[in-house]
């Protein structure tokens, strides 16, 4: 709270949401995988070839968050709905885990 009265611009609190990246050998390799994550609820997920070849199969999670907490250096909520906001972005994290 200390930080957020002190600051002059726009402060976010932002949550961000798993990832992990798994290089695939084959193109099928990685189908497989973006199946088994959607199916999982990793909804987000894709894969990506680039100009080598590489294969990139990335895993993502939906579970991000983000929220203006001020605007030009006014407070634009309570220190409660901070509170609530940080157990709500920890409950993330713990269904990332």
């Amino acid at each position: 709270m200390t930080a957020l009265e002190k600051a002059t611009g726009d402060v976010v609190f932002k949550f961000e949401p798993f990832v992990l990246h798994v290089l695939c050998q084959e193109l099928q390799d990685a189908q497989l995988l973006h199946s088994v994550a959607v199916d999982s609820g990793f909804r987000n997920s894709g894969i990506t070839v680039g100009r080598g070849g590489k294969i990139t199969m990335a895993v993502r999670s939906t579970h991000c968050l983000e929220v203006p907490l001020s605007h030009k250096g006014r407070l634009m909520v309570s220190e409660e709905y901070i509170d609530f906001l940080v157990h709500v972005a920890n409950q993330k994290m713990e269904e990332n885990i």
